[in-house]
């Protein structure tokens, strides 16, 4: 499985690429903030609503410390996405958040 350390994607961000981030963290976990631009897909829907997503497009789950996003990456990877891991989740995030 791929990974990103949270300062390795700020810097993506920081530089203007774009970045499709899924966090799937509950939605009282999102609500308490979310990096901006992500996409909030609870774990417990990903299998339901993965053909949403774009097979072409590369994507970073997020959760609050890498453990749910790590088990929607083998998921979505299992379906074929392009999926990375980002390390240490929301808790390791130093960048802004929006709520």
């Amino acid at each position: 499985m791929k990974t990103i350390q949270p300062e390795e994607l700020q810097a993506k961000l920081d530089a203007g690429e774009t970045v499709h981030m899924i966090d799937v963290r509950e939605a009282d976990e999102v609500a308490a903030g979310k990096i901006p631009g992500a996409q909030h897909l609870p774990l417990g829907l990903v299998e339901f609503k993965h053909q949403e997503l774009d097979k072409t497009e590369e994507y970073v789950i997020i959760c609050r410390s890498g453990g749910r996003s790590g088990k929607a990456c083998e998921y979505l990877e299992s379906q074929g996405f392009d999926v990375t891991n980002m390390s240490g989740g929301m808790l390791e995030w130093q960048g802004e958040v929006e709520v």
